[in-house]
């Protein structure tokens, strides 16, 4: 079992109970520093924090500090963690307006993170896919998040990991009355078309994990598409679906931490029976890509392992790893 750490409150997010209790009326920079026992210097410190994250909080001096208006961004950590039904996933969240990639800085901060650290970005620069494909992250058109893991188990049960982030991404999906489809291993598809990808990177030795980093992109509200990618990727607004960014975190978070600590006790079941129900390429005749090597074959089912078991044309019956190959739709992306 992974040694958890469940997060209280931070002083930041007192700070914005505060103000938001205050319903709009000013409130003392003194007040607040007597209510929880520090300094005016830390209040400053945390107003401006505030700020930052995108709240309109107004600085008048003699009267203190008020929040004004709705709040403009509902991926700040104070807006996801409230209501957030977790014990650890998303309890530590470290939140950027811009960022190169989430899961190159979650990589970064990750040995000294709590497990179930989010790093959460409105924009990437350098997002990745799979491969090392480069991952179009625009500001407001989607959810660019990583999510740091502590596991300790075998480094051989570790690429299961990015099938239950697929599962839990469909789960919180259908929770939004939304059917999503996976394609094996990665990809979450909708009608036919790809909205959603997993990236799992890993820091280990030969018997040890140090951390797994899950990266996870949606496309949520993307109209438009580079010619490149056009014919196979879309978005939940082209498919007919608005959705809050903060709900589905909140969701997913929900989900992914239920499925996680029953991986932790080698239990598979309702992952796998997820894969199964969930996926979009079972049954289906499929393109299955090593190099430049291209075979037709049939997709027969998901093993307990989480692994790709096909059928090629000559017969041959053969169990496909992840990381090792790419699968495609005969006319189409699935």
């Amino acid at each position: 079992m992974s040694n958890i750490d469940i997060k209280s409150k931070s002083t930041k997010e007192r700070v914005m109970d505060i103000l938001s209790n205050s319903q709009e009326k000013y409130i003392s920079g003194e007040d607040i520093s007597e209510k929880l026992g520090i300094s005016r210097a830390s209040v400053w410190k945390h107003i401006n924090n505030l700020k930052k994250e995108g709240f309109d909080i107004e600085s008048r001096s003699g009267m203190g500090y008020a929040l004004k208006g709705k709040i403009s961004n509902n991926l700040t950590p104070y807006e996801i963690k409230k209501n957030l039904n977790t014990e650890f996933i998303g309890q530590n969240i470290e939140y950027f307006e811009t960022i190169d990639s989430t899961n190159m800085y979650a990589g970064k901060i990750a040995n000294k993170s709590p497990e179930g650290t989010v790093v959460i970005a409105n924009e990437q620069t350098k997002g990745k896919g799979r491969t090392g494909r480069r991952w179009i992250s625009k500001e407001e058109e989607g959810l660019y998040f990583s999510l740091i893991l502590k596991p300790e188990i075998a480094i051989v049960k570790a690429s299961f990991l990015t099938q239950l982030a697929g599962a839990a991404l469909v789960s919180a999906f259908e929770n939004m009355g939304i059917d999503a489809k996976i394609k094996w291993p990665n990809d979450i598809i909708l009608n036919g078309k790809k909205i959603a990808g997993v990236l799992t990177e890993m820091s280990a030795e030969i018997d040890r994990i140090f951390y797994i980093v899950i990266g996870i992109g949606i496309n949520l509200y993307n109209e438009n598409f580079d010619d490149e990618i056009k014919e196979k990727a879309s978005s939940l607004l082209k498919e007919g679906y608005k959705v809050s960014r903060k709900d589905f975190l909140q969701e997913f978070f929900k989900e992914f931490e239920a499925m996680y600590r029953e991986f932790l006790c080698d239990n598979r079941n309702e992952v796998l029976d997820i894969l199964r129900k969930k996926s979009a390429v079972i049954g289906k005749e499929i393109y299955v890509i090593d190099g430049k090597k291209r075979k037709k074959a049939k997709a027969l089912n998901i093993d307990s392992y989480g692994n790709l078991e096909v059928r090629f044309e000559d017969g041959e019956e053969k169990t496909v790893f992840t990381g090792e190959i790419s699968i495609r739709g005969l006319e189409s992306y699935i």
